[in-house]
């Protein structure tokens, strides 16, 4: 009966968790098919940020560098790279006022977040300027 109960208090708070972008995310390509990374989303200091936890495209070298990055991530590893910053809750399940790096091209984007299928997936929007001019990729939880 115990375990019955704390379960019910807990429900809510895994629904929470689940419902937020925080976790270790499968990169899925634009494709919609090809796995390109894992992407770990943390909270740092009331905003979310990013960083890629492994690379899983068999192509993709393991000491790349992101060479073609403008800011303070030129030349860094890919590995460990931050590639969300400055992300925070906007109400409504989504977030965003943030940015986005794309490290095979070194563009940053603006960017929203949305946990979609009950947290199971993330849609990862990149934009310039206006929502509608971007593009979106759908990312896979992994844990």
């Amino acid at each position: 009966m115990k375990s019955l109960f704390a379960v019910a208090l807990l429900s809510p708070v895994l629904a929470f968790a689940q419902s937020t972008p925080v976790g270790l995310w499968k990169t899925i390509d634009d494709d919609g098919k090809t796995a390109k990374s894992l992407v770990r989303i943390s909270e740092q200091g009331g905003t979310l940020v990013g960083s890629i936890d492994k690379l899983l495209d068999p192509a993709a070298p393991a000491d790349a560098k992101c060479d073609k990055c403008a800011d303070d991530r030129k030349d860094k590893p890919v590995l460990g790279l931050q590639i969300i910053r400055g992300v925070k809750a906007e109400g409504d399940g989504v977030w965003g006022g943030g940015e986005v790096l794309d490290p095979n091209n070194g563009k940053t984007y603006r960017t929203r977040l949305k946990p979609v299928d009950g947290g199971k997936k993330l849609e990862v929007r990149g934009y310039i300027g206006a929502p509608l001019f971007g593009r979106t990729q759908t990312w896979v939880r992994v844990e």
